[in-house]
């Protein structure tokens, strides 16, 4: 059976709160940061510019993604923790990954934003009650509510689905 490299940790699974589960995630997003950092050290801009699949975006645009999209979610939970049931604004991640910063600009730029943006994160998830995590946003797009705990499953989830998709790649190079 072949592996689906679009998920090389499986797809997002939405579950129950426990206390176990939202110490793992809060260690998912503190730690994002180094293991990125990790999956793309020694790598040169021939290897940055490869596609981790078929139809996928290249290492630097996952890169340059994930502090784009990590900058959206961390002001969603901004969001979420200071007004009742806020809209959030969607945005279209493909098109931002063509973008110009995103295919030209250095990795670094991303990862010292993502580096920053983790540490300041992690210490407003840290301190959240579990009525915190019930408080929601509503995604226009799809059209529903999604609470801080749904949000926080899917960003722990988010960072280590990217990072697999970097260190896969590797391993299938043997980089």
């Amino acid at each position: 059976m072949t592996k689906d490299l679009r998920y090389p940790i499986g797809k997002y699974i939405v579950q129950p709160f426990s206390e176990k589960l939202f110490g793992e995630w809060l260690i998912d997003i503190k730690n994002l940061p180094q293991h990125l950092e990790n999956a793309v050290l020694n790598l040169d801009e021939g290897q940055l510019d490869t596609v981790y699949r078929d139809s996928g975006w290249t290492i630097k645009q996952v890169v340059h993604h994930l502090a784009d999209s990590h900058m959206n979610a961390y002001i969603r939970f901004k969001l979420a923790l200071t007004e009742d049931n806020p809209g959030i604004k969607p945005y279209d991640e493909a098109a931002w990954a063509e973008m110009s910063d995103t295919k030209n600009l250095p990795i670094n730029l991303s990862l010292t934003i993502l580096h920053s943006l983790h540490i300041r994160w992690y210490e407003i998830i840290k301190n959240i009650t579990e009525k915190d995590l019930n408080r929601t946003v509503f995604h226009p797009e799809y059209k529903k509510e999604m609470t801080v705990w749904y949000l926080l499953g899917m960003y722990a989830w988010h960072s280590r689905h990217h990072v697999a998709h970097i260190t896969s790649l590797r391993e299938r190079r043997s980089w």
